[in-house]
This record gives structure tokens, C-alpha cells and sequence, in this order.
């Protein structure tokens, strides 16, 4: 069965998701529970789901039955433990989509560690961030080298930045003036503690875009919905 999943199909350029990239839905408590007994079980029966979370089978069932529609747990059939006949018996196991759904600490961690970097040396976290700009400085410029107009590469670079997590998206705002705005921090943990992060982001567009004025004129950081780059021609 196909899952019904969000999959984007035109990355930027639609505002939604980058390609490729599957959004797993919300989910109502009841579901989530569910979810979160099949991690806890493993292989888990719909019998093992109801004894644990003290809900009727069938409604452990019915449960099961939409998170594999969506493509959250995947079901195997098992042998029946009493080896009778009857409607086959299911094993669920949580899927890869359904991770999305399960909590992270890798922001926390990620600042930990660059703290204890930071004890060390503090100059250590400046070159991890200048080396990650650079990095992605060169990515970024092979494609952008075959677009020939400030307008292709604004979108290029929006698209870029949206594959990197940012849900970025590009519009023109007057003639030959565009604007890139990130809706979301793909690391605003780190951004909160480390101004590093965000200033290598600003060196980032602006080495990408040589010919080019970049002011940032929004900053989550500084308490904004989203961060905005307005861009023109030098």
C-alpha cells in the first residue's frame, strides 16, 4: 500500500519540502502512544500493544492498521503462537519515516561537545564553523556556476539551502532585486549559542553571490519568524 506521506516535488520553487525529503503527518495522542509502544516492544502484535498501553486489541489494531497506511510501521505476518486458523497474525516494527517522530537531542549534544572544544582551545569552534563555510562555499558555487543571471542564482542558491534543511524559498522584490528567506534554522540550537553559525551563514551567501549586495534584513536570533537576505546587483 501506497503511503499517503508528503514527498516534495518541486523543492523551493514551491515552498515545501526539498526532493525527496518524507514529512511523516501529526499524529493524534492515541496513535502516538501506539507508536511509541511498538518502539519500546520491538516486534510488537497488536496483542502486545493493547496489554502494554491497557486498550482493547482491537482498538491497538485500528491504530496499528493507520500508522502502516502512513508508512510509520511496517507489518509482517508471524506464525500464529497456537498455530490456529483464522485472520493471520501481524508483527509491527517502526519504520525509518517514523524516526522524525521520536525525540532528538541532537542540538544539545552538538553544543556540548562544542563546548567542551571550546575549553580546549578557543579558537577551535572558529575554525569548525569557518571550515564548514567552506565547505559548503564550494559546493555551492560549482552549481551555481552554470546559471548566468542573478535571478537563476538566487533560486539555485534558495533551493540549495532548502535541500540543507532551512525550508528556504526565493522572490523577486523590485527590478533585479530578490529576496531568499530561510523559514526554519536547520540549526538554531547552535545558532543561539554560537553567533559563529549565523555569521558564516551571511559569508556564505555573499561569497556564493560575487556580484552581487547581500544585507540580511530578518534574524530568527534576534527574534524574528525567519531570516531574509535581500540581494542586488553590486
Amino acid at each position: 500500500m501506497t503511503a499517503p506521506t508528503t514527498r516534495a516535488a518541486t523543492g523551493s520553487a514551491a515552498g515545501g519540502v526539498p526532493d525527496g525529503v518524507m514529512v511523516p503527518p501529526p499524529l493524534p495522542a492515541g496513535r502516538r502512544a501506539v507508536l511509541y509502544a511498538v518502539r519500546r516492544i520491538g516486534d510488537a502484535t497488536a496483542d502486545d500493544v493493547a496489554e502494554a498501553l491497557d486498550m482493547t486489541v482491537s482498538g491497538a489494531r485500528q491504530h496499528l492498521t493507520s500508522l502502516t497506511e502512513h508508512g510509520l510501521v511496517r507489518a509482517t505476518d508471524v506464525a500464529r503462537p497456537d498455530g490456529g486458523r483464522g485472520r493471520p497474525q501481524l508483527s509491527y516494527a517502526v519504520t525509518e519515516l517514523a524516526d522524525a517522530l521520536f525525540p532528538k537531542a541532537y542540538g544539545a549534544l552538538t553544543n556540548e561537545l562544542l563546548g567542551y572544544l571550546d575549553d580546549e582551545d578557543g579558537t577551535t569552534v572558529d575554525r569548525l564553523f569557518a571550515r564548514r563555510r567552506d565547505t559548503r562555499i564550494a559546493h555551492a558555487t560549482q552549481r551555481l556556476a552554470a546559471k548566468r543571471s542573478l535571478k537563476a542564482k538566487v533560486i539555485e542558491l534558495a533551493t540549495i539551502l532548502d535541500e540543507d534543511g532551512y525550508i528556504a524559498t526565493a522572490e523577486a522584490i523590485g527590478r533585479n532585486r530578490y529576496r531568499i528567506v530561510e523559514h526554519n534554522c536547520a540549526i538554531a540550537a547552535v545558532a543561539r549559542r554560537y553567533g559563529q553559525a549565523c555569521t558564516s551563514e551571511l559569508e556564505f551567501i555573499r561569497t556564493v553571490l560575487p556580484g552581487a549586495v547581500v544585507e540580511r534584513t530578518q534574524h530568527m536570533v534576534a527574534g524574528d519568524r525567519h531570516c531574509a537576505y535581500d540581494i542586488h546587483a553590486a
